[in-house]
């Protein structure tokens, strides 16, 4: 009995002592190190996808409070030029543009509304007022296009019977960031993106970088197409962006795992290295 409980009482203190003995061993006090910066790493990374999550909220609250202080929409001229590099937090912002629209139309393939798949039917504005008299545009080539988002249709036949008024026209849209080019199509006329780089190809020179989605036009598109609505920074809805919310919980979760591995692997070691009976004074045999 004697034997049992001295045996008890010394793998109790022994397991204390050791774990404290294997970490202070000089392998453990740098894999700590290596840890310890992991976590942090990954607390910062988290940090940041946290502030991400407000900050396109924030965007996108700034945007609209912008159009309500300046009464409305604004001309295109005064927050794009024409082969300008598209800012992001342009995305979603109502602007107006007259021109005159190009004969050439394309169809982008599988977008959904409603979670319908259809065709998204795209002209090219060749602007002719821009808000500013043409002046974005004096040192270039000549009159630039704007590409334009007619609406959605959920057939190829619909979308092509579309009309498009002639002569000048002017529109009220919002703006959208240029998508990456797509693979060159078998029809010219049916596109998978909505690339500056790639129909300036067919309708020339010069172009802006952004294309805007039609929210109203005097005189009126057809109404056979459904208007799609106004874009939106990404995560920019009410609240914060839980996409990045997630991302940030699961940095801490991995910055946590470093420090519980670090800790598995010390107990490993002392387990290993220390026999309780010895420290006991016992015969294990």
């Amino acid at each position: 009995m004697e034997k049992t409980e001295t045996l008890d009482q010394a793998q109790a203190a022994t397991s204390h002592r050791s774990f404290l003995q294997a970490a202070s061993q000089p392998r453990m006090l740098v894999l700590l190190v290596v840890f310890l910066v992991i976590a942090m790493g990954c607390a910062g990374l988290g940090h940041w996808q946290l502030d991400r999550a407000f900050e396109r909220a924030q965007l996108a609250n700034e945007q609209q409070r912008r159009e309500v202080e300046s009464g409305g929409p604004t001309s295109i001229g005064e927050v794009l030029a024409p082969q300008q590099k598209f800012p992001g937090e342009l995305i979603g912002r109502t602007i107006t543009v007259a021109g005159i629209f190009e004969p050439e139309r394309f169809y982008v393939m599988n977008r959904a509304v409603d979670e319908e798949l259809g065709y998204v039917v795209v002209s090219g504005l060749r602007v002719s007022d821009d808000g500013l008299d043409g002046h974005s545009w004096a040192d270039l080539s000549g009159a630039p296009v704007l590409p334009v988002v007619l609406g959605w249709a959920a057939t190829l036949d619909e979308a092509e019977q579309v009309q498009i008024p002639d002569g000048q026209v002017a529109l009220r849209a919002y703006l959208q960031g240029p998508e990456a080019s797509g693979p060159p199509p078998d029809d010219a006329s049916r596109i998978s993106s909505i690339s500056s780089a790639q129909l300036v190809n067919y309708w020339g020179g010069p172009i802006y970088s952004a294309y805007a989605v039609l929210a109203e036009s005097d005189p009126a598109v057809s109404s056979a197409l459904t208007l799609l609505p106004r874009p939106q920074i990404d995560g920019g809805g009410p609240g914060m962006n839980l996409r990045n919310l997630f991302y940030a919980v699961e940095w801490w979760v991995f910055g946590g795992f470093a420090i519980a591995l670090w800790i598995r692997m010390v107990r490993d070691n002392a387990k290993n290295r220390v026999d309780p009976f010895a420290m006991a004074g016992i015969d294990s045999d």
